[in-house]
């Protein structure tokens, strides 16, 4: 067993957890943000999914185009009863919030934290097809949870929590990230066949939480224009990206 490897892997999942906690600095100058922002970071980070979700799927197709099928689909389940698991579980309190406001902080919380699960997934996987495709997916991960962090803060801080708090519920949100990367790489290297499934998951994961969370809000802040503006820009830098971690 390379533990040298296995230290990159969750370092890399680690860093894309701990990411998420800088979407509530802002906050520490701004107190009070546009949601527009959220609407920017939002479709910013669609493009980037978008981008790592099509690199897995070409890369998953290339050994087994039914393999790469199931996983997508499994993805999709996953997040879909994640999903509605969390909206049916909502009824507790948080801290010294409660009621509605309650409600809402811990469904956000528990909502990204369900995708933490499979986005640490991804990292695990993805290196499990080599150093570069595990470098190019933690990043658009942890990219993509800075928006994340700054989703959870704008629920908690308008409701009395300070930054610094808010900061640590959104990088609880994503320690999953790290526990099940190092998991995951073990079982796609040592189970080989299951790599394309595992890439198939992944990007099913990503593309529903683009598809139904990232992109509805972000179309709720902004044009139609500025969204697909936005979202173009972010992929076409992402495949940029990839070509240069790649090549």
């Amino acid at each position: 067993m390379d533990w040298a490897h296995l230290g990159i892997v969750f370092a890399a999942a680690l860093i894309t957890a701990l990411a998420t906690g800088l979407g509530a600095l802002p906050f520490l100058f701004v107190p009070r943000m546009s949601r527009r922002w959220l609407g920017i970071s939002n479709a910013f980070a669609a493009g980037l999914m978008i981008a790592a979700s099509l690199t897995l799927i070409v890369e998953g197709a290339q050994e087994s185009q039914w393999r790469i099928a199931i996983g997508l689909a499994l993805g999709y389940v996953a997040m879909r009863f994640g999903h509605r698991f969390m909206h049916r579980h909502g009824e507790l309190e948080l801290g010294a919030l409660r009621g509605a406001d309650a409600r809402k902080a811990l469904l956000i919380v528990g909502v990204m934290t369900l995708h933490s699960f499979t986005e640490g997934l991804g990292v695990g996987v993805s290196f499990g097809g080599g150093e570069g495709l595990g470098v190019f997916i933690s990043a658009a991960i942890a990219v993509h949870n800075i928006p994340e962090g700054l989703a959870i803060s704008l629920v908690l801080v308008p409701r009395g929590v300070s930054p610094w708090t808010a900061a640590g519920w959104s990088v609880f949100s994503s320690l999953p990230q790290p526990l099940m990367a190092v998991p995951a790489y073990l079982f796609v290297t040592a189970f080989a066949p299951f790599l394309p499934v595992g890439f198939g998951l992944a990007a099913g994961a990503m593309l529903w939480m683009t598809l139904v969370e990232l992109l509805p809000e972000a179309r709720t802040e902004l044009g139609r224009s500025a969204v697909v503006l936005t979202v173009t820009v972010s992929a076409i830098a992402m495949i940029a990206f990839q070509e240069t971690v790649l090549r």
